[in-house]
């Protein structure tokens, strides 16, 4: 039997603190206390917390398709037009098919109808995608940058620039109503995060994903199919993406392409900031979610600040920027701490 101290010890790594949920958390009180003194009686209010819950999840859940991505280490320039086209099929379905007078059980029978079609889509745009990381060996931002330019122009010819709009209640509801007083969308928005959380950290593709990130040679030699887990990457962001043009439609009370092309940098910027390695094989959907909400808390008070929107997207950029250049530093500096420890080792082992 083994001492009980060994076995305390042995458990303990299990309830470590993680620094960077616990850095994001301390940055978005000191973001909410600086807002609330900025503007007494405006900011900390339940109509800024309502928008915040709001808007957030359409970020969010293009955040997580651009998460799955880059925690491979790759990238997906293509989800937004994504999610733009397969809300531009969701809504054409709507406006060809539903009878104006339609109830709502036919509603949620169109709704799914809809959804089915555009995960169909989305798979083949995965796929495509995918094959060609996989099996072309071309870079993630060619191809992604290629497949965006490609869907945007298919969506644009299709629409001819034009906005669909006129949604059922069922697709409104969805955007803009709450349920025991939590806003439809940012449940949804949690529940994706669980699911995607719970695939990445216990099942057999999430461990992939992180393998290849870490080093996709060593995980092909070791005897995993890279190519499949390439394309299954790139088919759940697709996916992820359709859930995300949902949302954007119903929030909208439309579909166009163009919506939502703003959000690319803020997508890169939130899963940077919540603690996933640019290059892979690193990153928890939990520190993203934090990112994505101190993000949104900035956004909503520079808002009621009446700064421009402008200089807020020049302000995102100049934060990226410094929040790379904090992880090169802070990288090397942990690098040179390291050498020089091992040289203290080896010149203590020859005295």
């Amino acid at each position: 039997m083994k001492p009980k101290a060994e076995t305390t010890e042995r458990h303990l790594p299990r309830f470590k603190l993680d620094g960077t949920n616990m850095g994001l958390t301390l940055l978005l009180l000191v973001v909410v206390i600086g807002f609330s003194l900025a503007m007494p009686g405006r900011f900390f209010s339940d109509a800024t917390f309502m928008s915040v819950a709001f808007q957030l999840p359409e970020l969010g859940l293009l955040t997580l398709a651009m998460f799955i991505p880059i925690l491979s280490g790759g990238l997906n320039l293509c989800i937004i037009a994504t999610a733009n086209l397969t809300s531009l099929l969701m809504a054409w379905v709507f406006m060809t098919y539903l009878p104006p007078d339609a109830g709502l059980w036919m509603q949620a029978a169109w709704l799914t109808l809809a959804l089915v079609g555009a995960m169909i889509l989305a798979v083949a745009i995965g796929i495509l995608t995918g094959a060609l990381v996989a099996y072309i060996g071309a870079h993630p931002i060619l191809v992604t940058l290629a497949t965006m330019t490609m869907v945007n122009g298919v969506g644009i010819y299709l629409s001819r620039g034009a906005a669909l709009s006129g949604m059922p209640d069922i697709v409104r509801f969805i955007g803009a109503e709450t349920l025991l007083g939590i806003p439809v969308p940012l449940m949804v928005f949690l529940l994706t995060a669980v699911l995607i959380s719970v695939l990445l950290e216990r099942t057999r593709l999430g461990k992939y994903i992180y393998m290849s990130g870490s080093n996709i040679n060593a995980t092909h030699f070791s005897g995993v199919n890279t190519h499949r887990v390439l394309i299954a990457i790139y088919v759940l962001s697709s996916m992820l993406c359709v859930i995300a043009g949902l949302i954007m439609m119903a929030r909208f009370n439309s579909a166009r392409m163009g919506y939502g092309d703003s959000y690319l940098l803020l997508t890169v910027l939130a899963i940077i900031l919540g603690g996933t390695d640019p290059y892979g094989g690193f990153g928890k959907v939990s520190g993203v979610v934090l990112a994505l909400i101190v993000l949104q808390v900035i956004a909503t008070g520079l808002n009621l600040l009446n700064v421009s929107p402008h200089f807020s997207l020049a302000m995102w950029g100049a934060v990226l920027i410094v929040v790379l250049a904090v992880k090169f530093f802070r990288t090397r500096y942990v690098q040179r701490r390291a050498s020089r420890r091992s040289a203290a080792r080896a010149r203590a082992a020859q005295q």
